[in-house]
């Protein structure tokens, strides 16, 4: 017996057809993979499933009766919980308050704090209820919202892009955690890029491609590469091989040091490096270890003593974003909307934004908007970026479109150096092979890349040196090809970065 059933569901925005005609059903206790590239309608399904989105036709069951969340709060009153992406945590409020929050208000109660301890530690997700999460980890914060969802005693339990922010062996934790919930009879509907860690752990897969569902399958019966390919109904394209020669140093970073202006954000401390040109160096870590302000301060974005930061040998460290992209540092943030690109301004308008000193794309103080929007139309040529034109906002776009339109903006303008932060994060496998093919051709064209990424694989496939920061300290960079996924999971975790910058096994 199905635990949820979909039928026919249909969701139309103007323009789109975001779900058509969606069926399929999910059992008490079986973990169901949503699989889809970016745009495929995953979000809109989990949201119209959770309360946040009503459906234009079709139906859904639950435990075979009609069920018809008009809010989220409809939802987890029917047993639907659902751990998203993006944290909803207050950072000066401890864990119990946070939780009470995500909570109605007849579930919350004095013996709280009781509760948080006994089910975190059931679930082996320890979790001190009076800690404030300003002070906690990132993965301890998932902790806190997957918690917040056990109180409430689900039935289904749906997680988008759970291990994103994790570590190896906080992924292992996590998901010991999904079968004890999996072996009780909770169902959980598991959304994710990574396609080993969905044949690792999923019962079933259903796979989304324009909205509609175009398949099924086993998971552990099928390999990373025909999930992906299923998922975009053509061959997969395979890396770029990396034969060019890495030349001299292009950018230095001397004793790097910058206070976060966040309270609860994590100051860079004596930061060096050297990249060369040609070189790929991936820099790793679990978020919140100072990739943020790492990147501001390679940006241009916070400014620091001119001599920390030296590009062919030139003191950049005092120079804005403008001067230094005229210099060759491009660079391109992990936050898409908002910091990558202004949501309300058009594609073209956001081509702008980056591309004016490079592109050449005014005169005399006057934009050249014939050559600006040229710009963006190569980009969306380039790098296959799914949108109607030109002229539509960003916000329009897809995570993953977006992000393949702020990446390629910043590989286009051909820079000496190019420094990513979170390059395929969110991203669906096709468009993560074409970004970080476009990374690997732009450094064997000579220029220095800097990629900074949670993404373990994604750093092994294609970077030349890779060093990991954790507590705003970088560890000294070693070949990529010596280094193993546990070794470096333990490096992200801190476990062997010592004070003085360097690495050594760990204990």
């Amino acid at each position: 017996m199905s635990l949820l059933s979909l039928r026919g569901l249909t969701k139309a925005y103007p323009g789109v057809v975001a779900n058509s005609d969606v069926s399929f059903d999910i059992a008490p206790g079986e973990v169901h993979a949503l699989l889809g590239e970016n745009g495929a309608g995953k979000s809109t399904l989990v949201k119209t499933i959770f309360g946040l989105v009503r459906p234009d036709a079709g139906e859904m069951t639950l435990s075979g009766r009609p069920y018809t969340p008009a809010r989220p709060g409809d939802a987890r009153a029917a047993g639907v919980a659902m751990v998203f992406q993006h944290f909803s945590l207050f950072e000066a409020m401890s864990v119990a308050e946070n939780i009470a929050l995500g909570m109605e208000a007849a579930q919350a109660g004095r013996d709280l704090p009781a509760r948080i301890r006994s089910v975190s530690a059931e679930y082996g997700l320890p979790l001190d209820p009076d800690r404030l999460v300003g002070d906690l980890s990132v993965g301890e914060r998932q902790r806190v919202e997957i918690v917040r969802c056990l109180l409430q005693e689900p039935r289904l339990l749906i997680m988008d892009e759970p291990t994103s922010v994790l570590t190896p062996q906080e992924v292992e934790v996590l998901f010991a955690t999904l079968r004890k919930l999996s072996a009780e009879g909770v169902a959980i509907l598991y959304i994710s890029h990574k396609l080993e860690e969905i044949r690792s752990l999923c019962d079933r897969a259903t796979i989304l491609r324009g909205g509609r569902v175009v398949g099924s399958c086993v998971p552990a019966q099928e390999t990373a590469k025909s999930l992906a390919e299923a998922m975009i109904g053509s061959a997969l394209a395979r890396p770029v091989a990396k034969s060019h020669a890495v030349g001299g140093i292009v950018l230095e970073l001397a004793g790097l040091a910058l206070p976060s202006p966040d309270p609860f954000g994590t100051s860079l401390r004596d930061v060096s490096l050297s990249l060369h040109k040609g070189e790929i160096l991936g820099i790793g870590g679990v978020a919140g270890n100072g990739q943020e302000e790492l990147q501001a301060a390679l940006s241009g974005e916070r400014r620091v003593a001119p001599g920390m930061i030296r590009l062919r040998g030139q003191e950049i460290g005092a120079l804005g974003p403008n001067r230094r992209r005229a210099l060759g540092l491009c660079t391109a943030p992990e936050e898409r909307l908002g910091h990558a690109a202004a949501p309300e301004m058009t594609l073209t308008e956001n081509a702008l934004l980056t591309g004016l000193t490079r592109e050449r794309l005014a005169n005399g103080g006057f934009v050249k908007w014939r050559a600006t929007a040229s710009f963006a139309e190569a980009i969306v040529r380039r790098f296959d970026v799914r949108t109607p034109g030109v002229d539509h906002a960003a916000r329009a776009l897809s995570g993953g479109n977006l992000q393949k339109f702020v990446v390629g903006r910043e590989v286009l303008q051909k820079p000496d150096v190019l420094v990513v932060n979170q390059p395929t994060w969110g991203v669906d496998a096709a468009a993560a092979a074409a970004i970080r093919a476009a990374l690997v051709t732009l450094a064997a064209g000579g220029a220095a890349v800097i990629v900074i990424s949670q993404d373990l694989d994604e750093l092994m496939e294609i970077s030349d040196r890779l060093a990991v920061l954790a507590g705003g300290r970088l560890s000294a960079p070693r070949p990529a090809a010596s280094l193993g996924i546990d070794e470096i999971g333990l490096m992200m975790g801190g476990s062997t970065v010592k004070d003085a910058g360097e690495t050594h096994a760990p204990a």
